[in-house]
């Protein structure tokens, strides 16, 4: 009779188990809320990702004079590298 007995919470057991762990995670969940309170965001927070990096781009470029580039003559990378470097002209 046991053996039926164990057979039957062996196949029932997802079915059980299931509803017992969502209801002590639901419990758990708003006792948690309860507990700590709702707080307020921070400004910060509050912003998404994206603007905070636009924000960091925009304070890491606020002291730079954006109109001195190098120029393209000048600059040797501009160009694909070529298999070996056999087509570069050798820096000097």
């Amino acid at each position: 009779m046991w053996s039926v007995v164990w057979a039957a919470v062996r196949s029932k057991a997802p079915y059980v188990t299931f509803p017992v762990a969502f209801v002590v995670g639901l419990v758990g969940y708003h006792l948690e809320w309860f507990l700590r309170g709702d707080p307020q965001p921070t400004a910060e927070e509050e912003k998404s990702i994206s603007e905070r990096r636009e924000d960091r781009k925009l304070q890491e470029i606020a002291g730079e004079d954006l109109t001195k580039v190098v120029s393209l003559k000048d600059k040797l990378e501009f160009a694909p590298r070529a298999v070996l470097n056999r087509n570069r002209p050798e820096k000097s």
